[in-house]
């Protein structure tokens, strides 16, 4: 018989997380730390942060600072603030299995809730209050793509892995986390994603919603609110068999090497090979054909106004590639969206709608590209999926250039290496040195 997820998340201890699962957390630790610093930097983070500060003011719960900014607030406007602040820019770690992300919410919610505890908190007790989050996060939102018709994002199913970990770091019984569950998942934003796929927006990928929601379940649940059951919990089982044993957070977490949706990475990843491969330059191309799956044509965005265009589309961030050789914090930068060269070869990249590439595009994604240049000659690639999935996983060394390339202009160098240094080492850490993280990580840039 599985075993209930409220059971897992009540008794999980930090001897029962395997190797492979500390490392997963760790690398997420410092790549969302890194995300967060360049994004804290932009006006949705602005925005939010704002936001909160005027609708969320500490209350007997104690309060909480918004991440990288310091500002006092009640956890559940830490956590609004802090997730729309990751999920300013499109870099944070993912989940292909579940068309989402799950570190944009955890983070925050979990940050938010440990610096408002009336006691200190180690950084193995973390480590277990991470693990609960992303694995319950994951395996609910398998459960509702398969059950739920319509494609939502990532704030519906993290809501419930949030509300479970943190009734578990508030010290709820068992009966209380399927409560906070089930709040959570009922109360979790069912926000339509292909919305802002074809309506690109600050509304983003919903977790700036799903993170208090789920925080918010925790604490009603507390206070004798009900909301069991889950159903993404206890009325999917194929997809809660193994909990426990396996450990879909290190099967499935994957990390993107460029700032935006995942679903344009294959076509970068295959354009940039083949300019290296065949010795051209941005001068050579005429014309480029995407052949990819049919939700990434609808990223489009051959001429984006906004960083949240850019964040949402294809044809724009392969031509930074072809143009640039990268896509980093530079190519964030307003000038970056009239750059005529990279324009140039925007508009004239086609999407081509491939229906072979939409039917094997389950858990992964494909796409082939072709460069057409001034002299007449085609090149394609070979169908590819995105380098950072598990079967192409981005090193150690990779993980820590992306963090330093994203926070080291922001934070400074010497604050990043301290980060850098704790949060890949960070269930390891006692309470004093955990509290050090924490203030790193919560205070102003």
């Amino acid at each position: 018989m599985p075993l209930p997820f409220e059971t897992f998340a009540a008794t999980l201890r930090y001897d029962d997380l395997p190797e492979a699962l500390l490392w997963t957390l760790r690398r997420s630790f410092t790549d969302t730390m890194g995300t967060a610093a360049v994004a804290s930097t932009t006006e949705m983070a602005d925005i939010a942060r704002r936001g909160a500060l005027a609708l969320f003011g500490a209350g007997s719960a104690g309060a909480a600072r918004i991440l990288l900014h310091g500002g006092s607030v009640s956890p559940v406007g830490a956590a609004m603030a802090g997730a729309f602040t990751v999920d300013a820019i499109d870099a944070h770690d993912t989940t292909s299995p579940c068309k989402g992300h799950a570190g944009s919410a955890v983070f925050p919610a979990l940050l938010a809730v440990s610096d408002t505890l009336d006691r200190s908190v180690t950084g193995a007790e973390f480590a277990v209050w991470l693990a609960i989050a992303y694995e319950v996060s994951y395996r609910a939102g398998l459960a509702q793509h398969a059950t739920c018709p319509d494609y939502h994002t990532s704030g519906s199913w993290t809501s419930t892995g949030v509300a479970t970990a943190i009734a578990r770091a508030l010290g709820l019984s068992e009966t209380q986390i399927r409560h906070a569950a089930g709040i959570g998942e009922f109360h979790g934003p069912r926000s339509q994603m292909m919305r802002c796929i074809d309506h690109p927006s600050m509304l983003r990928d919903g977790v700036g919603w799903g993170a208090p929601s789920g925080l918010t379940a925790a604490y009603l649940a507390r206070e004798g609110f009900t909301g069991a059951p889950a159903l993404t919990c206890e009325e999917a089982t194929e997809f809660w068999e193994d909990l426990g044993t396996g450990w879909r957070t290190v099967e499935d977490t994957s990390y993107k090497p460029y700032p935006c949706c995942r679903w344009a990475h294959p076509s970068i990843d295959a354009a940039a090979e083949l300019m290296v491969a065949h010795g051209l330059t941005h001068t050579d191309i005429v014309g480029v054909d995407i052949r990819t799956f049919h939700n990434a044509t609808r990223l489009a965005g051959h001429r984006p106004k906004t960083l949240d265009e850019f964040s949402y589309s294809i044809a724009f961030p392969v031509a930074c590639m072809i143009v640039r050789g990268q896509i980093g914090v530079d190519e964030l930068s307003p000038d970056t969206l009239n750059d005529p060269d990279i324009l140039r070869v925007s508009t004239a990249t086609n999407l081509i709608d491939d229906d072979h590439y939409t039917k094997i595009s389950v858990g992964k994604r494909w796409a082939e590209v072709t460069l057409r240049t001034t002299d007449g000659r085609e090149f394609t690639s070979e169908p590819r999926s995105p380098r950072g999935d598990t079967d192409q996983p981005l090193s150690d060394a990779e993980i820590s250039d992306k963090f330093h390339r994203f926070s080291d202009p922001v934070l400074g160098r010497a604050k990043a290496d301290e980060i850098e240094d704790l949060s890949s080492r960070f269930d390891t850490l006692d309470a004093v040195q955990f509290s050090r993280l924490l203030d790193l990580c919560l205070s102003a840039t």
